[in-house]
């Protein structure tokens, strides 16, 4: 830049940085939104808990044949497949909504995830997936292929990358050097042989576990990755980037079998390809609450029989019929319920909780299983952001090196290609050693560290910031460690033999991990026991 034109800017500049100060001095108006903290800590919370369960135990009871613990994707699944059965049934969730971690919310008339946001489109291995999408009309069958809707599938562009002073199309570092460029392809032939070899699918049942996946998963997958000399900084970086997005936590802590069913049981690894920095592309359905539309959907011709604001308390497997204690959080009224089969569709380690006596196999398992909080940041802006070099504002947009995990904007699915005010929904998987300080720390604290890295990307984000308003989650995924998904407790909960007949289990957690597929697929096979 010649000396005079940096002169020239100079002014405006320092007008910047002041009216940057001035509007970080502001109180930021926001604050905790979307969960009900205290109502499942009354599960370990015995002194609270047990008057509760007094007066639950001594109302008349409540009676249905199939009874359903847990509103999330799993349970709202089993209830569907249960109603086209003409099958009696009832569910209780905890929050005022049901949609676990795939609600949504609005933010200044704008709608935007509280979670998940996306779903790839399905492949052959998820064909109660493929259905469902079906019936809800974002796919339909035309000349022999399916046909999404456009206005479903995510618009471009979909994803660049923060690196090296500017934005870059896709997510891959780009391969700038000679041993990167190496490095993806040993990567790729890695997963492409994984493939051949082994075999992977989503949902991860359907493909046939034999002593190689136990290998794999007996490691973490920064250890295989070292063994296979792939040390390369950017695509390490990538890896447990990938890790920390999809599962929680870092290829340091997740298996190896984990780290590689990423990307072999879809759309494989080519990043060393000619043009490959984009290769993650493959086709992704989402709208702007997320997943929530897809939960919403699901659950309106269910409403009568999905009682939302049940905080329940204890569940007993008779021989002739189950019992279950729940407390009315909206009428403040105890509640007791029967029936002939109990579906629970929620966190195993809660299950666990809540039954009288849980099964041998799910008292060994959640010894081991872990699940990673995380915090999810609505950010209200009041118009478009200044541009940076590079890549145009994406769908998905993430910063090389950071410790949070990007954000999406809520406004991107919009028909209007005109920029104006939006909602970014900023994602972090918390280390679990932050669990207690997610709920101790005020949401100021948080809303800071959100803000921190973010205005470092866009140093005008004060200046356009509205409100934001913060989701967290305590136990948002389980993990998959090493030795979790081949564990034998967790194969027993999945195929229902853990010696309790009028007992199943539904959750994305008998998989060892939280996505779309595994959870909704676990919903469905659970109503196909009961029926």
């Amino acid at each position: 830049m010649r000396r005079r034109t940096l002169l020239a800017a100079t002014p405006a500049l320092l007008a910047l940085q002041s009216g940057c100060e001035r509007r970080a001095a502001q109180p930021l108006a926001g604050g905790w939104i979307g969960a009900r903290a205290e109502r499942g800590h009354l599960l370990r919370d015995a002194q609270a808990r047990e008057p509760l369960l007094r007066a639950a135990a001594a109302t008349r009871p409540k009676r249905t044949e199939t009874l359903i613990v847990g509103g999330g994707v799993s349970g709202l699944a089993c209830a569907r497949r249960l109603a086209a059965a003409g099958r009696d049934f009832a569910l209780l969730e905890l929050e005022d909504e049901t949609g676990g971690n795939a609600r949504g919310h609005r933010l200044g008339g704008m709608a935007c995830p509280l979670g998940a946001h996306y779903l790839p489109t399905p492949g052959p291995e998820a064909p109660e997936v493929a259905q469902l999408l079906d019936e809800l009309g974002v796919a339909r069958q035309q000349l022999g292929r399916t046909v999404y809707d456009e206005r479903m599938l995510c618009h471009s562009p979909q994803e660049r990358l923060f690196y090296q002073g500017q934005w870059h199309e896709g997510l891959l570092p780009p391969a700038d050097s000679a041993e990167r460029r190496a490095h993806y392809l040993r990567f790729g032939a890695a997963v492409a042989k994984a493939q051949r070899e082994l075999g992977f699918a989503m949902p991860a049942h359907r493909a046939r576990w034999t002593s190689g996946h136990a290998a794999l998963d007996a490691q973490p997958f920064s250890h295989w990755l070292d063994a296979q000399g792939l040390s390369e900084p950017g695509l390490r970086w990538y890896l447990d980037y990938c890790c920390r997005d999809d599962y929680g936590a870092g290829s340091a802590t997740v298996s190896a079998w984990a780290g590689l069913h990423y990307f072999a049981s879809r759309h494989g690894f080519h990043g060393g390809e000619a043009g490959a920095n984009a290769e993650e592309l493959d086709a992704v359905l989402t709208w702007p609450e997320g997943n929530a539309w897809l939960t919403r959907q699901m659950a309106a011709p269910l409403a009568p029989q999905l009682l939302t604001g049940r905080v329940v308390l204890q569940a007993e497997i008779g021989r002739h019929e189950v019992s279950v204690l729940a407390w009315n959080a909206a009428s403040q009224q105890a509640e007791r319920w029967t029936a002939r089969q109990l579906v629970m569709a929620v966190p195993l380690f809660i299950a666990a909780r809540l039954l009288s006596q849980p099964p041998e196999a799910l008292r060994q398992l959640v010894r081991v299983q872990q699940h990673a909080p995380w915090l999810v940041a609505n950010l209200q802006l009041s118009g478009p952001l200044l541009g940076r070099l590079g890549a145009q504002p994406s769908w998905d947009n993430v910063s090389f090196g950071s410790e949070q995990l990007g954000y999406v904007d809520a406004g991107h699915q919009r028909l209007d290609p005109r920029p104006g005010p939006t909602v970014l929904s900023s994602y972090w998987a918390l280390p679990q050693a932050e669990r207690a300080g997610l709920l101790s720390q005020p949401w100021q604290h948080w809303a800071e560290r959100v803000l921190a890295p973010l205005q470092a990307l866009h140093p005008d984000l004060r200046d356009k910031l509205v409100r934001i308003e913060l989701m967290r989650w305590g136990h948002a995924m389980s993990i998959p460690t090493p030795g979790l998904r081949g564990s034998s407790s967790l194969a027993a909960l999945r195929s229902g033999q853990h010696g309790q007949a009028r007992l199943h289990f539904a959750h994305s957690d008998l998989a060892g991990y939280s996505v779309f597929e595994e959870a909704f697929t676990a919903g469905v096979a659970a109503a196909e026991r009961v029926i």
